[in-house]
């Protein structure tokens, strides 16, 4: 087949290196512009376009989905097929019915759950132990297109969204290939989703870093790793702001206020919560590196119980 490929990120380049070992004819690649990055805010081409780069496959960079101009070079690639991996942009009705065979998704969750733009961060947010990968038939709804092959796929206690991240994009390339394989043999059967079970995962921003300490501690633990290494989960100790990385949710009570610092060990620094004890073992201050608790520590001997950490900068 004669496909076009659509992705972005990191996480959509093992679907588009799956399909260029297939065999089918990947005959041109979309996507997004060229982003400012790092200290110098200099243009920085997406890791896709770098893949298709180095594999002299044509690329595209619409800045608009329904611009004439990109709307008819994609219709000169002739496409039997687009497939589509963390794109980023909603495919208009007259891109998805384009191509013949239709536009194949591959989405990180267990349809119809956490439909949108971070399921990965969402589900460990929630405290899901399992999650996936749904390969669909896209149509004008988020997420809403029939199911066509979904794999689970195990979250460990430890799995932050950058680590499970990885996993789920390799499963996704490799899920994305055996479903062309059983289109192509005429034995792939849509399944419809079950709406009324959807869970939505919205694109998540700075500001949801911000960590609540009323909430129970497993929760906090699970938000924190949710939001690690994106947007990063963050408190703030007097005018300092600290990003949470590593934190352990303890079975031990406390009557102190949620946010105050309750113990300080040589390799963890434990907050009171609305319920529970949160031992953090890994942190960053802010303009500082990544570092643990006992670095932290040596550089800051006067961090002890009573002191409170909040949502905001205090004086």
């Amino acid at each position: 087949m004669r496909i076009v490929f659509m992705g972005t990120p990191d996480f959509a380049v093992p679907s588009l290196e799956a399909l260029l070992k297939s065999g089918d004819d990947v005959v041109g690649v979309v996507t997004q512009p060229d982003r400012p990055k790092g200290r110098g805010q200099s243009l920085t081409p997406s890791p896709v376009k770098l893949l298709a780069q180095r594999e002299h496959i044509s690329v595209l960079q619409p800045t608009k989905m329904k611009d004439p101009d990109f709307l008819a070079r994609l219709t000169a690639w002739k496409p039997d097929l687009i497939a589509v991996a963390a794109f980023g942009r909603i495919l208009p009705p007259t891109i998805l019915s384009l191509p013949p065979k239709g536009c194949i998704n591959v989405h990180a969750s267990l349809l119809p759950k956490y439909r949108g733009a971070g399921p990965i961060q969402w589900a460990i947010i929630n405290g899901e132990t399992e999650t996936g990968i749904t390969t669909m038939l896209m149509d004008e709804g988020m997420d809403t297109g029939a199911m066509l092959l979904q794999e689970k796929i195990h979250i460990e206690p430890d799995d932050t969204a950058g680590s499970l991240s990885p996993r789920l994009a390799l499963l996704g390339g490799r899920l994305l290939v055996e479903t062309l394989n059983l289109l192509k043999a005429g034995t792939l059967v849509p399944r419809a989703q079950d709406h009324t079970q959807a869970i939505m995962a919205p694109l998540l921003k700075k500001e949801d870093g911000v960590i609540d300490w009323r909430l129970p501690a497993a929760v906090v633990a699970n938000r924190i790793r949710g939001l690690t290494p994106w947007p990063g989960a963050y408190t703030f100790l007097g005018e300092d702001r600290l990003t949470l990385y590593r934190a352990v949710a303890l079975a031990e009570r406390t009557a102190e206020s949620p946010g105050r610092i309750t113990a300080v060990t040589k390799d963890a620094i434990h907050v009171a919560t609305g319920e529970g004890v949160l031992a953090v073992k890994e942190l960053q201050p802010a303009n500082s590196r990544r570092m643990t608790v006992a670095q932290y520590l040596a550089g800051h001997p006067s961090i002890g119980p009573g002191l409170q950490l909040s949502q905001h900068v205090t004086s």
